[in-house]
């Protein structure tokens, strides 16, 4: 830490510390707030990829759903409605593979 107070306390880089350009983003402003009609893309299938290398060809293991949780957020007015809709779509979830369930010892 003392060569960054060093670094500060040079007259060339003193004007560093006070503009605004340097600054970090504030956690509040870093993802981009959607609207209910785009919170579909968190969990369709369609905007789902799996990714096995990087760009540079280094092996990974994640999909593009969590760049999109990493980039976007919801609008605070519709976060809660998310919260109920995807519990909505686990009962749906639900009822179906019931429904299936009951249709295979049926036959």
């Amino acid at each position: 830490m003392s060569s960054q107070e060093e670094i500060l306390n040079d007259g060339r880089f003193s004007c560093v510390a006070r503009d605004p350009r340097f600054w970090e983003m504030p956690e509040k402003e870093r993802k981009v707030k959607i609207d209910k009609r785009f919170r579909a893309m968190f969990h369709d299938k369609k905007f789902k990829l799996r990714y096995t290398v990087d760009k540079r060809g280094r092996p990974v293991n994640y999909t593009s759903t969590e760049n999109l949780r990493k980039f976007y957020a919801l609008s605070e007015s519709d976060s809660d409605l998310s919260g109920s809709d995807s519990q909505e779509l686990r009962v749906k979830k639900k009822k179906k593979k019931k429904a299936k369930g009951n249709g295979e010892a049926d036959s």
